[in-house]
């Protein structure tokens, strides 16, 4: 007979956890007790079979249950102690989190179609294995008064089951019914009436409301994408299963866990092709006059599911070779599938394919913050929603979906968000708390504690008072559920970053982080590399420690220090920063690198002011050089005729990854010159050749080019490793390419993996490099107390 106290570190409250352990000890037949305090899970457990209940402990954790250490030490025997209980919730310092919310559980789905249960069809249940978390939580501990749902008493039949340890509902905060819950503003079958009609509908979801309408309905997403003026930016779809999906996308078996999976992400997946399309169904690509070049293959949807394919409008993904799609994850998106599915009982409807497919995009106004209140919806979405369907369960803090695919074999996140934030990411060391604030395009902030690093929700882009808005929102939120003051705050070495003057704003020791060394940082801190490590930056710019413009670097770093080792060789920007917007420009820039500037203004004469470019790449005239990967990208779009303009930030390498078929490699593609890599004859060998073939081309040889480059600074040093990172990286046809050409020489690729390689990992690597700064130069003297949240 002995007895234990156990300390349970991780994403232990909110998940179910006490009442799991009391389960245990009973099957156990063991004594003791358990509780939630601001450190996790603690307990005291009696018995002979300690070591058989460690075991269980991680084995059979509940499903959204992350354990991160059992500490356990003895304690006297209690003879007389009786049963197993669990107690109140204490306070104290607060060294746990929160759960991300997640969708629906199996057992939540079997009541919601069970015509004999209390709960069916009700669009609010939840227990204790899923629901909404992260998004109503004002602080910790999780306990129902520090949620949203502390407005709705429980009813007495809820409240049984919220008080019984052997229920699914035991302590699940969000519980409700339809006698206590939350209600929705309009009936099911209404809304469904209103997609099938052509109109746009916000509904309101977990981390933010969703704009909806019918996905085949050609003249509703065009017009959806009117209202919300969003250029040609791909709308994501929402299906009831799988096997919907596979109608029109190619879903592998890694693909398919992220789509089933708890999170419930937006997946990246590639359509389905299909010879006979119609021409009318053909991507339009803006091209340069008289370049009579090929267009891509056709995609469409096709072959599974019931009765005639309908196919899915080109508006969805313009010209785009993957849609962005997702499964539902709340029960009013269920609600939706099952009305239209004819109200069947039970669950086996949900394992076949249904017909209807939804556009669901955030809502929000052009490049804005999504709405989460229902004034604020009514307010910022009139004029574009037809219909706004509410509840009066309030969102606490906004997170848009996260958008993954599956790169190198495993998970990487395009953008993070819901169902991952604000899960932690485990550092190499432990150190102060700092805070780090991210960039200006795709912002997102970081908040350590200890050795963990708490990475917010995406954020967006800093160009509007209501985005900066947010962000100091978020940092006040994660200090918040956190009980976190930090020591200092790191920023990017950008000065005129609308994120460096918040840092700056702060009133606490600023630590300014150069871009590319910070995407390096990154990688390194979540794959725990604590030493020397070379990494590649790939991304579109990044002020460099020059003062230049830079973003195809590679990196010596060391802790927090870095070598800029070689570069690729600059391309001129005509006319600065449109030039991104404007890959003919950058095309341009080209043609003069290769001595044929003579051809630019016959060959982009449809384009823009072609002549008065060639004129400032010959002068010098606002043309700064830029070592960016993804300018070289966009001059092979320029040249290749995949894009002439980008209506949105990536859009042509995006397309441009869309036709690549099989990557090939061009002997002598590539020069290296004292740590430059000059890209000059790739781009010039596309000159003759189709979009198709240069797609193929380009890809192949950079990959080829880069790893050849890096090798012998990898080899001159001993390293076995390189960190990849920059927003090039999420094109995956580049990042396997990458993985694969270093495998072959010996050497392994560390892809970001639970951060975003675009500038969405920016915060984590800053802060990863602000903290590594502290420990080396000891504690740093706050300017002032930082600001009440």
């Amino acid at each position: 007979m002995k007895r234990l106290r156990l300390r349970v570190r991780g994403q232990v409250q909110g998940v179910g956890f006490r009442p799991f352990l009391h389960g245990l000890a009973h099957r156990l037949a063991l004594t003791g007790w358990v509780l939630n305090d601001g450190a996790g899970v603690l307990a005291e457990v009696q018995g002979e079979a300690l070591q058989r209940l460690l075991t269980a402990l991680v084995k059979e954790a509940p499903p959204l249950a992350r354990i991160d250490a059992v500490e356990t030490a003895e304690c006297p025997v209690r003879p007389d102690e009786a049963g197993f209980a669990i107690l109140a919730s204490h306070s104290g310092a607060v060294t746990t989190g929160v759960a991300p919310d997640a969708a629906v559980c199996p057992a939540c789905l079997a009541e919601l179609f069970d015509p004999e249960d209390r709960r069916y069809r009700y669009p609010f249940l939840n227990c204790t294995h899923c629901g909404p978390r992260f998004t109503i939580t004002r602080g910790l501990p999780y306990d129902r008064p520090w949620t949203a749902m502390a407005a709705f008493p429980l009813c007495q039949e809820c409240a049984a089951e919220y008080a019984d340890p052997t229920d699914r509902r035991f302590h699940a905060q969000p519980t409700a019914c339809p006698a206590c819950g939350p209600r929705l503003s309009h009936a099911i079958e209404e809304v469904l009436a209103a997609l099938r009609s052509g109109r746009i509908v916000a509904i309101k979801g977990l981390g933010g409301f969703h704009l909806a309408c019918d996905a085949f309905d050609a003249a509703a997403v065009e017009r959806l994408r009117a209202r919300k003026q969003r250029n040609g930016k791909p709308f994501a779809l929402m299906v009831a299963n799988a096997v919907s999906a596979e109608r029109f996308v190619e879903v592998r078996a890694a693909e398919r866990a992220l789509l089933e999976g708890v999170a419930r992400p937006v997946v990246l997946l590639r359509r389905r092709e299909t010879p006979t399309l119609p021409a009318s169904r053909a991507p339009s690509l803006p091209r340069c006059a008289g370049e009579g070049l090929e267009s891509p293959p056709l995609r469409s949807g096709g072959g599974l599911g019931r009765g005639p394919v309908r196919t899915l409008p080109d508006a969805i993904a313009p010209g785009l070779d993957w849609l962005g799609v997702m499964l539902p994850y709340t029960p009013i998106h269920h609600l939706l599938f099952h009305e239209d599915a004819g109200r069947p009982d039970g669950t086996v409807w949900l394992e076949r394919p249904q017909d209807l497919a939804l556009v669901m995009t955030s809502a929000n106004p052009g490049g804005e913050p999504l709405a989460i209140g229902n004034d604020e919806a009514r307010r910022r979405l009139d004029g574009i929603a037809d219909l706004i369907v509410d509840h009066d369960r309030d969102i606490l803090i906004r997170a848009d979906d996260s958008v993954m695919r599956v790169v190198a074999g495993a998970p990487v996140f395009l953008r993070r968000g819901r169902g991952h934030a604000p899960a932690p990411i485990r550092l190499p060391c432990a150190g102060p708390p700092v805070l780090a604030v991210g960039g200006h395009l795709k912002a997102t902030v970081c908040l350590t504690r200890g050795d963990e690093a708490f990475l917010s929700q995406h954020i967006g882009d800093l160009d509007n008072a209501a985005t900066l808005a947010f962000l100091e929102e978020s940092v006040a939120h994660l200090r918040r559920i956190l009980a976190l003051e930090p020591v200092a705050v790191a920023h990017d070495l950008h000065p005129d970053f609308q994120s460096t003057r918040f840092a700056e704003s702060l009133g606490l020791p600023t630590l300014p982080v150069q871009h590319h060394h910070a995407h390096i940082a990154a990688v390194l801190a979540e794959h725990g590399v604590n030493g020397p490590a070379l990494g590649l930056a790939l991304d579109g710019f990044g002020l460099g420690a020059d003062g230049g413009s830079w973003g195809g670097e590679m990196l010596l770093v060391e802790s927090t220090r870095f070598t800029r080792l070689g570069h690729l060789a600059p391309l001129a920007q005509p006319g600065g920063d449109v030039a991104a917007r404007q890959p003919w420009r950058m095309a341009a820039a080209a043609l003069a690198r290769m001595g044929r500037g003579a051809e630019i203004a016959e060959r982009f004469a449809a384009c823009g002011p072609a002549e008065g470019v060639r004129r400032m790449i010959e002068a010098g005239i606002n043309t700064p050089p830029t070592s960016s990967c993804g300018r070289w990208f966009d001059a092979a779009c320029g040249l290749l005729g995949v894009r002439a303009v980008a209506g949105f930030e990536g859009e042509a390498p995006m397309a441009l990854e869309s036709l690549v078929r099989r990557p090939t490699v061009l002997e002598g593609g590539w020069r290296i010159d004292n740590g430059v890599l000059d890209l000059t004859p790739l781009l010039e060998s596309l000159l003759q050749i189709n979009a198709q073939e240069g797609a193929d081309r380009f890809h192949g040889t950079l990959a080829a080019a880069l790893v050849d480059w890096a090798m012998p600074e990898l080899a001159a040093r001993g390293l076995d490793r390189i960190a990849l990172s920059g927003g090039c990286l999420m094109n995956a046809v580049l990042a396997k390419g990458l993985s694969a050409g270093f495998a072959a020489r010996g050497v392994i690729a560390l892809l970001p993996r639970q951060a975003p390689a675009n500038d969405g990992g920016l915060s984590l690597g800053q802060a990863w490099i602000a903290m590594q700064s502290l420990l080396q130069e000891g504690p740093l003297p706050c300017a002032s107390p930082f600001p009440p949240a």
